[in-house]
């Protein structure tokens, strides 16, 4: 079953085109992951299947249904986002913030019940921030308020999840954590993910298909070997890039060259 489907989809700023042609298919329950150097339109992309951005030109479909016949309401109880900015100055408690995430399911008074205080805790133990219930946003760390925004987006119950760049400025151990509580969700609850990273050796580990982008281009799309060829990524980041396998298992290992050593070895 295919969870996103688009044809040709095109977006501007202006007059400016920061999408093109962009053709791709994510299935039900996969690890999607989007890579492509700064100003690839990475961002842009993961808005307009959420309906942030308005495309000019193409088709996006969602669970099989034109992305323009979700309402507002209807297309948070399918899609959550997750953005790459989470405030640290959000004047809430991260139970607050957590709840927040059933807004689509509830009734024009817009208030909790028991029902949904069971599926804010359930949503704060799997990400192993139940302990910080009472915390004010404030007082938690970047890693911290990150897996308090993916409770808030699994509180929604949604089919697929959304997220840009959820590791940027995380040290590695935090990095590790966000990835395998990704990898969980797609496991266990069956949930699709797509994902904005610039980490490439992170979508090698973690990705089920990859899709690589360019100015506003699709690069290549397919599993990690595929996509992570040295000619794909060479001509994607403009630099030399190293593709070996990883000590880990069966997925491309990925090492930048810098100029001195460059000029040494090709």
């Amino acid at each position: 079953m295919i969870a996103v489907k688009t044809e040709q989809l095109t977006c501007q700023y202006a007059s400016e085109t920061v999408l093109a042609d962009i053709s791709f298919q994510v299935r039900k329950g996969e690890f999607f992951i989007i890579i492509g150097p700064n100003g690839s339109g990475k961002t842009t992309l993961l808005k307009t299947l959420n309906s942030i951005i308005r495309p000019r030109h193409g088709k996006i479909e969602i669970s099989g249904h034109a992305l323009e016949t979700y309402s507002r309401k209807a297309l948070a109880r399918v899609i959550a986002f997750v953005p790459q900015e989470v405030p640290s100055d959000f004047p809430f408690r991260v139970r607050e913030v957590v709840l927040m995430g059933r807004s689509p399911h509830m009734g024009m008074l817009g208030l909790e019940d028991e029902k949904d205080q069971a599926i804010a805790g359930a949503a704060m133990k799997f990400t192993h921030v139940a302990h910080l219930s009472q915390r004010k946003m404030s007082q938690l760390s970047g890693g911290e308020r990150q897996r308090v925004f993916i409770a808030r987006a699994i509180c929604q119950n949604p089919q697929i999840i959304l997220l840009d760049e959820p590791t940027a400025s995380l040290d590695p151990g935090h990095q590790i954590r966000i990835m395998d509580l990704m990898e969980e969700l797609k496991r266990e609850r069956k949930i699709t993910i797509i994902m904005v990273s610039h980490d490439i050796n992170l979508a090698a580990m973690y990705g089920d298909r990859l899709l690589l982008l360019k100015k506003g281009r699709i690069v290549n799309v397919g599993g990690p070997e595929q996509v992570l060829s040295s000619e794909s990524l060479e001509a994607a980041y403009d630099c030399r890039l190293l593709v070996g396998n990883s000590p880990l298992g069966d997925f491309p290992q990925i090492t930048p060259v810098p100029r001195r050593f460059s000029q040494k070895m090709f």
